[in-house]
């Protein structure tokens, strides 16, 4: 236990991330119910949703270019302090606005969050071991948002939609004290030209090749990604009439089966390359997705979720990993703000592909885009974008 407490990335990266992966998982199968409840459209609900992704959005250049200073520690700090706050605002929200500008807030907060563990990631993990690392914490990531799917649906069910806000916001603030405590307030260690020097437009004038061919494949990755969190909720409840528990249930244990996965998926990518992880995951995700609207009753959609949890699951930490392999070390935080940037528009596309087709034709044919969507994120990255693990395999110390 002492050993596993010693470990570099246990405590500053790992136990935190798995405490806010609890508490965004309750809100995964709440949240476009609780959007609903305001009399929503298939169009706002995707906007609610939505909001995080475009709050993330707005956050991740200035958090790349702030990496440095005030410095991963208090980058940290702050983005949980959003996510707090916005968490307990969310339960006393009164109309869909507030949900939306709330969204928006704790989205800028989760990308100083989000980039300041990427770039401890990045730094703390060898090329050959990164894979594993970073597939680890995906993993992890998974777990908590597993358990906080179950979670979630069960407290919504008996206390009310509104209290899984509430514990989302004890739980963020209780975490709050991982960085504190076992943070580091130093940036990462650059080459020889320095941070400052490479700056932002010289990170995009040097890698605007591969920012636009990974680029893009990522994301359109993570708009599937992101398209299943509305898909299966709304099609769960409006078309095959299932409850919140019910929804909470197939979710979760297509969350299980993706956690389950991020072995495999790190071992693939440290022995083999990070192709064949990353590639199999999309193409399989929109398979998947694609038998959504051929599902009749609980156990048919849990089979289709299930094929997605399977395929999310190889892809464990590949975007990341991937992130991570093009970063030059000179500009590390801009070119993660720009990765991110990259990411987390996939994310914010992704409700609202589903929710503006929905309203147009229906939620079927919505559906099948976000799952061609990903057959097509699969095509490029597997086609488009090089190979990027260049050294040996090494043992992963624990």
């Amino acid at each position: 236990m002492k050993s596993l407490l010693r470990n570099p990335l246990v405590l500053p990266v790992y136990a935190p991330t798995l405490l806010v992966a609890l508490g965004t998982g309750m809100l995964t199968p709440i949240l476009p119910l609780y959007a609903a409840g305001f009399g929503a459209s298939y169009g706002w609900i995707g906007l609610v949703l939505a909001s995080r992704g475009l709050g993330t959005i707005i956050g991740d250049i200035p958090a790349g270019m702030l990496l440095s200073k005030p410095g991963q520690r208090r980058l940290m700090l702050a983005g949980l302090i959003c996510i707090a706050a916005c968490g307990l605002a969310m339960s006393l929200a009164n109309s869909l606005w507030e949900l939306v500008l709330y969204g928006l807030i704790e989205g800028m907060g989760g990308a100083f969050w989000n980039i300041s563990r990427h770039a401890y990631l990045t730094e703390a993990a060898p090329p050959g071991q990164r894979g594993r690392a970073i597939a680890t914490f995906g993993g992890i990531f998974r777990t908590g948002g597993l358990v906080g799917q179950a979670l979630g649906g069960a407290i919504g069910a008996l206390l009310g939609l509104r209290a899984p806000f509430m514990v989302y916001a004890a739980i963020a603030a209780i975490t709050l004290l991982f960085p504190f405590l076992y943070g580091v307030d130093s940036a990462p260690q650059h080459g020889a030209h320095g941070h400052a020097k490479l700056g932002l437009m010289g990170v995009i004038r040097g890698h605007y090749k591969v920012l636009v061919s990974a680029g893009v494949g990522q994301l359109f990755a993570q708009m599937i990604r992101s398209g299943r969190n509305i898909v299966v909720p709304l099609y769960g409840a409006d078309v095959l009439g299932l409850g919140v528990q019910g929804v909470g249930l197939v979710m979760s244990i297509s969350s299980a089966i993706d956690a389950l996965m991020f072995f495999p998926a790190g071992y693939i990518m440290d022995r083999f390359g990070r192709k064949y992880a990353y590639v199999s995951c999309f193409l399989i995700q929109g398979i998947g997705m694609a038998l959504i609207p051929l599902t009749g009753s609980f156990a048919t959609l849990l089979f289709a979720t299930s094929l997605i949890g399977f395929g999310n699951g190889l892809g464990s930490g590949t975007m990341m990993t991937l992130g991570a392999d093009l970063a030059p070390r000179n500009a590390m935080g801009e070119f993660l703000g720009l990765w991110r940037l990259i990411g987390d528009g996939g994310a914010l596309g992704g409700p609202l592909l589903v929710g503006s087709i929905a309203d147009v034709l229906s939620l079927g044919p919505a559906i099948y885009a976000i799952a061609g969507v990903g057959m097509l994120s699969a095509f490029i990255l597997g086609f488009f974008v090089p190979e990027t693990l260049k050294t040996k395999p090494a043992p992963v110390r624990t």
